[in-house]
């Protein structure tokens, strides 16, 4: 597909953002929305899985399918990745309680996984490494844009309409991206059938599964010595164990071991995974805090992210431009991370009376960091490896970054919910004569103060000042929380950069061509 025309591969990239912007308005419009929704339909204690899943689901299906992508072509996983992405979108919409809304977003993580490894991995397709840069930034550009409309949207359809709609109203992007794709992407070449590594497959998704339910149920559900949480990091590890073992057996791998002697290939995976755990403190838990602490309504909430998606998108355009001016990009990864870190520690010195202005120039400097570092670490991989292993290479980027963030989630809202637990039981002690006190233990109430202004005008004069001072308490309890998220989110970033330092930067290739004379001397 690299010697295609110009105007042929441009056609096909308009083809490919549209589809990837479907899928990522999909995601970006349930931050601001879901905290409002959990407050409809309950199951606060269950809120991070909606994230989870998703992310598991995904994590799960593009490394497969970026193995898979390399034996039979892209076109047919994002057709089937678009379908199933729209049904799982459709049923979100009808849930009725957290655990379908669950179940749901794990069908649209299915079909997100499709659709973002085989969208990735066709920029490899059409362009040489040194090209894929500029590409590379306009591909995140397309996150950017939806991450800019999506969270605004979403916190408009909750404080307006029926929250079911921040699931449906994309559903039409996808129909059109959907024909667009089955009439412009071309037919794959055939290649030398291989066999397919179902039993790798089957245990590896026992290792992410495992691991992913061992840290999303520690110190929460069950206590981290407890015997079901050991036991899932036993099964974890063994697992991990025997898919090595497989790996080094089978004929055809599902992950080929093999590139992870690659040393860049080993740090950039493991830059991905940290930047992955770190980013998202602030995608999930700015909410919390504009909505929780400061009070505001969700519709607020997306126009402050919108803030720093902006500096993002405007960065990683430039970042990616840069990259394929000058074949340069671990200086840029590295400036970014240290920019994140800035930002990340800003937001953790945010108190409850602190003014939307300061949150804004905190994001706004996050978001810098966050697009100088997006174009980065999948071309890196890519610029790695044999063009022969483009699918499963990008997927295994796409995974570190997916299972980083998945893992991050699940650390962040135990250390939120443990912190705010310490708060939450010292106000509660002062307040023990309150009959409020039993409707306000969750930090559910907070989400929506049209609840809170609801129930404190059905108060008497007397009891409203005590009522404010409540509620007071649990803002403070929820911003302790989110203050340890963000630190937790720093050193993490930190640890980014350290690896960062190991990376080894090599000139980006100007072809495909001189790795397809490798492959067939294979």
């Amino acid at each position: 597909m690299e010697h295609l025309e110009l105007r042929k591969k441009i056609t096909i990239m308009i083809a490919i953002m549209a589809v990837m912007l479907f899928a990522a308005l999909n995601m970006t419009i349930v931050g601001t929305s879901l905290p409002k929704i959990v407050a409809d339909i309950g199951g606060m204690e269950l809120f991070n899985w909606a994230f989870t899943i998703y992310m598991l689901c995904s994590s799960i299906t593009a490394i497969l399918v970026g193995k898979l992508s390399d034996i039979y072509g892209r076109k047919v996983f994002i057709l089937t990745g678009i379908c199933v992405f729209i049904i799982g979108s459709i049923l979100c919409g009808f849930s009725t309680s957290i655990i379908q809304l669950i179940i749901f977003r794990g069908i649209q993580g299915f079909g997100g996984g499709m659709i973002m490894s085989s969208a990735f991995t066709t920029v490899g397709d059409l362009f040489s490494p040194r090209e894929r840069g500029r590409w590379q930034g306009l591909m995140g550009g397309v996150f950017g844009l939806s991450s800019l409309f999506g969270p605004t949207l979403g916190g408009f359809i909750v404080d307006n309409m029926d929250w079911s709609w921040v699931f449906w109203i994309f559903i039409p992007v996808g129909i059109v991206s959907f024909f667009m794709i089955l009439k412009l992407y071309p037919q794959a070449e055939r290649k030398v059938k291989e066999k397919i590594d179902y039993l790798g497959s089957f245990v590896l998704s026992i290792v992410i599964i495992s691991l992913l339910l061992a840290f999303s149920w520690a110190g929460g559900t069950y206590a981290w010595s407890s015997l079901e949480i050991i036991g899932l990091f036993t099964v974890s590890f063994l697992c991990l164990l025997l898919f090595i073992y497989i790996e080094r057996k089978v004929q055809s791998p599902v992950v080929p071991l093999h590139l992870f002697k690659n040393k860049i290939v080993l740090v950039s995976n493991g830059a991905s995974f940290l930047a992955g755990v770190g980013m998202f403190g602030v995608i999930m838990y700015v909410p919390f805090y504009v909505q929780g602490v400061l009070g505001r309504t969700a519709t607020t909430s997306g126009l402050v992210e919108m803030v720093m998606t902006i500096s993002m998108v405007s960065i990683s355009a430039l970042a990616g431009q840069l990259i394929t001016k000058t074949g340069k990009y671990k200086k840029l990864a590295l400036f970014g991370f240290i920019i994140m870190i800035i930002g990340f520690m800003l937001n953790a010195f945010l108190t409850p009376d602190a003014s939307l202005a300061k949150l804004l120039i905190n994001l706004i400097i996050t978001g810098i960091g966050l697009g100088m570092t997006m174009p980065v670490f999948t071309l890196t991989v890519q610029n790695a490896v044999d063009h022969k292993f483009l699918g499963v290479a990008t997927a295994t980027s796409q995974l570190c970054r997916q299972l980083g963030g998945t893992v991050g989630v699940a650390i962040m809202g135990y250390i939120m919910s443990s912190k705010m637990t310490e708060k939450m039981v010292s106000g509660a002690e002062q307040h023990q004569n309150m009959d409020v006190v039993s409707e306000l233990q969750t930090p559910e109430i907070l989400m929506d103060p049209f609840v809170i202004d609801h129930m404190r005008a059905e108060m008497s004069e007397q009891m409203k000042p005590i009522f404010d001072q409540f509620v007071a308490s649990l803002r403070e309890a929820l911003n302790f929380g989110l203050t340890q998220v963000f630190l937790f989110s720093s050193f993490v970033i930190l640890l980014a950069f350290v690896v960062t330092l190991f990376l080894k930067e090599i000139p980006l290739r100007t072809s495909n061509a001189s790795t397809e004379k490798e492959k067939d001397l294979a």
